[in-house]
């Protein structure tokens, strides 16, 4: 088993393997392991660092592991997913930390000792802030912090236990530390993005404050970001559910979500280079999505009867671009929707996670595209949430629809519904993409998609 190691000390080569009948059995069971389904076969060890000595009461390592597994029928070749691990070492656990258990090692340099996923204790969560606060460099990691920026000392952690694709330890309510799981080599936009925002002075993004990364032969990872905690804010998906549970109007959230959008929006565009797209472009584009079409349909047979009037919408979006149309593509959010929205008490709305879409690769993420890729994001959001009550509210959707456009033109000065070719064509591609994954993961929720699949099938914009 090849290993490339970085170490801030010495460690035994056998490191991961003394780990790795343990991560087989643990890191399938982890919300953001994106490898279900499919056993783990085997590990690379991509790079390890010693942040606290074994060989004391608590040891520490970080690793980036790289998962072997057998690939799916039709797959291209790939390496095997990176996963960034934080492994506490301890004799035993204490019982607070029984839920961390990762397993007890019988062989290797930490025969006799039991590690666990370290985020869940005290000790190793103030580790990273620390460094990130000294700007340190140990081993292969670097922690950086944002001139003139501050972390004060103190700040007691805890780990969000909330199901999530990443991980996230929160500071005394002032900061939020999100690291990422799976990782790739590049320039992540969930750093790039809120930074550029921020040097904008965009008040819609938490600016990162300090941000972790490795540098490995000679390509940076973005391994975590620290921004300020909004304490108090309500997650956006939740505030609209509760909301239409009490039958309470959502109009005017919808517009004030709208308006924030667009300000993101606007501040891309001063901040990040915008590109203009004609009929080749655009062709790319409908072509794309045919493609995605294809292949759910093949995924999902339900699709099938509505496949021709889904490929329409496609196909007037490349014509309209034959006949000269142009449209701006710039730097987006890339996977916006309500969860992804944050309100604070006094009704200011925040947009988070700019990461995009993990399933597409990084340089795809960070490509510029229409805007209306957002807004479609948003507005197939709000039709989840009108069918996520008791009684599903269609008209609800409506109307915050509306609110959302209308907001987001107040700023932009474009209202999105004057484009119905691309808003179309956008939501359709969403929808489809929703029906293979709620098919895949959630088949109790594949009615959503599927209804909104029937609709736009019969949206008639000639």
């Amino acid at each position: 088993m090849a290993e490339t190691v970085t170490l801030s000390g010495t460690a035994s080569p056998g490191l991961l393997a003394s780990l790795d009948p343990l991560l087989r059995e643990w890191l399938p069971r982890q919300r953001w392991f994106a490898g279900k389904g499919r056993p783990v076969t085997g590990f690379t060890l991509v790079a390890a660092t010693e942040l606290l000595p074994v060989d004391s009461r608590l040891g520490l390592y970080h690793l980036l592991v790289r998962a072997h597994q057998p690939l799916t029928i039709g797959a291209e070749p790939h390496p095997g997913d990176c996963y960034q691990l934080l492994i506490g070492v301890r004799e035993a656990l204490p019982p607070r930390l029984a839920p961390a258990l990762i397993g007890h090692v019988d062989q290797g340099p930490l025969a006799g000792r039991t590690v666990y996923e370290a985020l869940h204790d005290t000790r190793p969560a103030e580790v990273l802030l620390e460094a990130m606060r000294s700007q340190a460099r140990i081993g292969g990691l670097c922690f950086e912090k944002e001139p003139g920026r501050q972390i004060r000392t103190g700040l007691v952690p805890r780990l969000v236990t909330a199901e999530q694709s990443n991980s996230s330890v929160v500071y005394g309510d002032t900061f939020i530390l999100k690291l990422l799981r799976r990782v790739v080599p590049g320039v992540n936009p969930d750093l790039e993005l809120p930074l550029a925002l921020a040097r904008e002075g965009c008040s819609r993004v938490p600016a990162p404050t300090a941000w972790l990364q490795a540098e490995l032969s000679g390509e940076p990872y973005v391994l975590g970001v620290l921004q300020p905690y909004l304490q108090g804010a309500s997650d956006g998906w939740e505030l609209a559910l509760r909301e239409l549970a009490k039958g309470e109007d959502f109009g005017a959230e919808a517009r004030a979500l709208g308006r924030a959008t667009a300000e993101v929006h606007t501040a891309l565009a001063r901040a990040l280079p915008t590109v203009t797209l004609g009929h080749t472009q655009m062709q790319l584009l409908a072509d794309g999505m045919i493609e995605r079409l294809e292949a759910a349909t093949q995924a999902v047979p339900a699709l099938r009867p509505y496949a021709p009037a889904l490929h329409s919408a496609f196909t007037a979006l490349a014509d309209l671009s034959a006949e000269g149309h142009l449209w701006t593509a710039q730097r987006i959010h890339g996977d916006l929707h309500l969860g992804q929205c944050l309100r604070s008490p006094a009704g200011q709305w925040w947009l988070i996670d700019f990461e995009g879409e993990p399933s597409k690769p990084l340089a795809e993420r960070r490509m510029p595209q229409p805007v209306v890729r957002d807004i479609a994001g948003m507005l197939r959001s709000f039709d989840y949430a009108a069918h996520s009550a008791a009684a599903p509210a269609p008209e609800w959707a409506d109307a915050c629809r509306a609110a959302y456009c209308s907001g987001y033109a107040e700023v932009s000065g474009r209202d999105p519904r004057t484009d119905p070719v691309l808003l179309r064509a956008c939501e359709t591609d969403k929808a489809i993409y929703e029906a293979v994954y709620e098919a895949r993961h959630r088949p109790d929720w594949l009615p959503v998609p599927m209804a909104a699949i029937e609709r736009y099938a019969m949206t008639d914009l000639t």
